[in-house]
C-alpha cells in the first residue's frame, strides 16, 4: 500500500503486506469454502438505498445507546481474539482507540490482554465481555465475576462454538499462538492456548476448542448464566427466527445477529439477510445488534435501517491495530463514523431514530438471478 489508508480495504491490504502469514490468514479466513465470508459482504450491495431530501442535515447526531450505555455512534468493537498477534499493545490499545472515539469495545476471552489489564487501560471505556462456556464451569464462573468487578456492562455469550468450524488455512498452517503470547485470562498453559505439546497436524485452535469449551450446552444453560451476574446478557449467534424467540424466552437482555465472522458452519446467510426476522421475532423485547462484512457507514446505515441497534465490526479494527496500533484503530473508527454520518445526510436523517425501513429494498434484479 502506498499513501495514507483511506478506506477499509486500504487498511487490509497493509496488514497482508506485512503480518505474517499464518497470522493475516487466521484473522482474514473463514470457514471451509468461504462462501458465507464473501456472502456477509455481498449481502450489502443487494440492498440499494432510497434516501429522503431537503430535510436540513446541516446538524447530523450519531449518538445512541447500547444496553443503556450512552455511545457516540453506533459503531462498536466487536470481540477479536489474540490482538497481540497484530500489535505488541493488542487490547489495551483497541480499548484506548474506543475511548477517544466515544464507543465501546467487546473482549474476547481469548484475548491475549487480561480483563483486568483493559479495565486499566481505559477505566471510563464502556467494555463489555464476551464469554465462551467452558468444560470446567468454574473458569467460566471465575470469567464473569471478574468482568463484572473490573466494571464491564454487559456479558455477550457465544452460542454458535461447541466446537471450531474447520478454516482450511488454519489448518495448513498449524496455526497456533506464538511463543511470546498466550490468552491471559487463564493460567494454566493448557487454557491459555500456550501447550508445550503443540497440536499435531491440525489448527491449534480447533484442538484447543474441543479440549476446552462445553458442546454439550443448551438453553436451560442460560438460567446457570443468569446466576452468576446482574449484568445484562446478550445471545451472540443467533440467525433463526425461532431460537430469537427462545433466547428472550430465557431472559436474555439483546441478541447479537452474528455468524461469528463467517468462520463457523459455512454456507449459512449473510447475517444482514436474517435480521429482519430476528427483528420481527423479538417483537422490540430485546435490543438486537448485527456483525459480519461491516465494511463502509453506508452499511451500517443499511444495518439500522433493518432494526439492528447497533453494528459490530471485528476485522477492520485488526487491520487498524496492524497499521498504527492505538491510533490506527481510531482511525478506522473514525473513518466509519464519518461514513456513517455522510451517508445518513445524504439520505436525510438527521440522528438515528429517523433511520427507518423505508430507506433501503433489496435490489431485485439481482435477487432474481440468484
Amino acid at each position: 500500500m502506498s499513501g495514507r489508508p483511506i478506506c477499509i480495504a486500504d487498511f487490509e491490504q497493509h496488514a497482508k503486506e506485512v503480518l505474517p502469514k499464518s497470522v493475516y490468514d487466521y484473522y482474514r479466513s473463514g470457514a471451509d469454502d468461504q462462501q458465507t465470508l464473501a456472502e456477509n459482504v455481498d449481502a450489502f450491495s443487494r440492498l440499494k438505498l432510497y434516501p429522503r431530501m431537503l430535510r436540513d442535515v446541516s446538524a447530523v447526531d450519531l449518538s445512541t445507546s447500547i444496553l443503556g450505555q450512552q455511545v457516540s455512534m453506533p459503531i462498536c468493537v466487536g470481540a477479536t481474539a489474540m490482538q497481540r498477534m497484530a500489535h505488541a499493545d493488542g487490547e489495551t490499545a483497541t480499548v484506548r482507540a474506543c475511548r477517544s472515539v466515544g464507543t465501546g469495545m467487546m473482549l474476547s476471552s481469548w484475548a491475549t490482554s487480561s480483563i483486568e489489564e483493559v479495565a486499566q487501560a481505559a477505566p471510563e471505556a464502556i467494555r463489555w465481555m464476551q464469554l465462551y462456556i467452558y468444560k470446567d464451569r468454574e473458569v467460566t464462573r471465575s470469567l464473569v465475576q471478574r468482568a463484572e468487578r473490573e466494571g464491564y456492562k454487559a456479558i455477550f455469550v457465544t452460542v454458535d462454538t461447541p466446537f471450531l468450524g474447520k478454516r482450511f488455512d488454519d489448518v495448513r498452517n498449524k496455526f497456533q499462538l506464538p511463543p511470546h503470547l498466550r490468552m491471559k485470562n487463564f493460567e494454566t498453559d493448557d487454557l491459555a492456548f500456550s501447550s508445550e505439546k503443540g497440536y499435531g497436524e491440525d489448527s491449534g485452535l480447533s484442538v484447543y476448542v474441543a479440549g476446552a469449551i462445553d458442546p454439550s450446552i443448551k438453553w436451560e444453560d442460560l438460567k446457570w448464566l443468569r446466576g452468576l451476574t446482574t449484568l445484562p446478557i446478550v445471545a451472540k449467534g443467533i440467525l433463526r427466527a425461532d431460537d430469537a424467540r427462545e433466547a428472550v424466552k430465557h431472559g436474555v437482555n439483546g441478541i447479537l445477529v452474528s455468524n461469528h465472522g463467517a468462520r463457523q458452519l459455512d454456507g449459512v446467510p449473510a447475517t444482514i439477510e436474517v435480521l429482519p426476522e430476528i427483528i420481527e421475532a423479538v417483537e422490540g423485547k430485546v435490543e438486537v445488534f448485527l456483525d459480519g462484512g461491516i465494511r463502509k457507514g453506508s452499511d451500517v446505515l443499511k444495518a439500522l435501517a433493518l432494526g439492528a441497534k447497533a453494528v459490530f465490526v471485528g476485522r477492520p479494527v485488526v487491520w487498524g491495530l496492524v497499521y498504527k496500533g492505538e491510533e490506527g484503530v481510531k482511525e478506522v473508527l473514525q473513518i466509519l463514523k464519518e461514513e456513517f454520518r455522510l451517508a445518513m445526510a445524504l439520505s436525510g436523517c438527521q440522528n438515528v431514530e429517523q433511520i427507518d425501513g423505508t430507506l433501503v429494498r433489496r435490489d431485485q434484479q439481482r435477487t432474481s438471478k440468484l
